[in-house]
């Protein structure tokens, strides 16, 4: 049996019963899930933004959406708006941004300043790729721990969002542990996002239990039932017809402070009509 086959069944017996029974596994866990807030990652609608973002914006906030999560498009971080300009309209729509991903390489400190000032409360790495050697998730690490204190001295915090290849062990280690354990936990927050995790044969709540209180954000992004891990790209699938147990997972973080839907693919609908059934599946096991 391959190592993949062994880790895709040990997911699926650890998952099992609850993948196909959402919303049953919500009515067991009674309240431990009520009235969590919510927010939409708005790369899930990267396509649709740069052509109407306060037409976007104020859609997804009809969809019962309170908080979103930026990512710097073609347009910014603000999307042609100022940092303030932005937060009014926000304020408007009854929204609030959060965090949001950013180059933290270019101009860090001006988007550490104007994220405090409107009060957002993470600036995020999104991505760092596959490193050749594993001192170079150390070196990582620092500039983490440096991007962490322009975060503080600021205002508001910082944290780094995973892909798979974190959770992936390379000679007998992940490069997961080492940037967990090489940051400050005082500087230095993380973003569980959870479809890679599981993309990467890994087990959520494990690393949750692991870390307590490092994972303080999540993306809640559901995988294809019955397609192998080694299958990465348009396997993003409407939260609640997939195989991930969201509920048991958010029950299990405890320390998750911002509960981020994210879509990366839209086979058989749209951005905007995925980002509604997200919506309702979030309503549905938060309330």
């Amino acid at each position: 049996m391959t190592y993949q086959r062994r880790e895709f069944l040990k997911l699926a017996s650890a998952f099992g019963a609850g993948l196909a029974l959402t919303s049953c596994t919500s009515k067991l866990m009674g309240n431990n899930l009520k009235g969590r807030p919510y927010g939409l990652q708005l790369y899930s609608l990267r396509d649709d933004l740069p052509k109407d973002p306060k037409g976007v914006l104020k859609q997804v906030a009809s969809f019962g959406y309170k908080q979103v999560e930026g990512f710097e498009g073609s347009k910014g971080m603000f999307w042609g708006m100022t940092n303030t300009e932005f937060k009014r309209y926000m304020d408007d729509l009854g929204m609030k941004i959060v965090s949001s991903h950013c180059n933290i390489d270019q101009n860090f400190q001006q988007k550490a300043d104007q994220a405090a000032a409107i009060g957002m409360s993470y600036l995020l790495a999104p991505y760092l790729g596959p490193q050749k050697e594993l001192d170079d998730y150390k070196r990582a690490a620092e500039k983490f721990n440096q991007r962490g204190e322009t975060c503080r001295k600021a205002g508001l915090k910082f944290g780094y969002h995973n892909h798979d290849y974190s959770f992936k062990a390379v000679n007998g280690v992940f490069p997961q542990d080492i940037m967990m354990q090489n940051t400050d936990p005082s500087l230095v927050d993380f973003e569980m996002d959870i479809y890679w995790v599981v993309t990467a044969g890994q087990d959520p709540i494990a690393w949750i239990n692991k870390y307590p209180n490092r994972f303080k954000l999540a993306h809640i992004k559901d995988r294809q039932k019955n397609v192998p891990l080694t299958e990465k790209k348009n396997v993003s699938v409407v939260l609640g017809t997939g195989e991930i147990n969201f509920p048991a997972i958010i029950k299990a973080g405890k320390s998750l402070d911002y509960l981020i839907v994210e879509q990366e693919a839209y086979e058989g609908t749209t951005p905007l009509a995925a980002a509604k059934g997200d919506a309702e599946y979030m309503k549905r096991i938060l309330s």
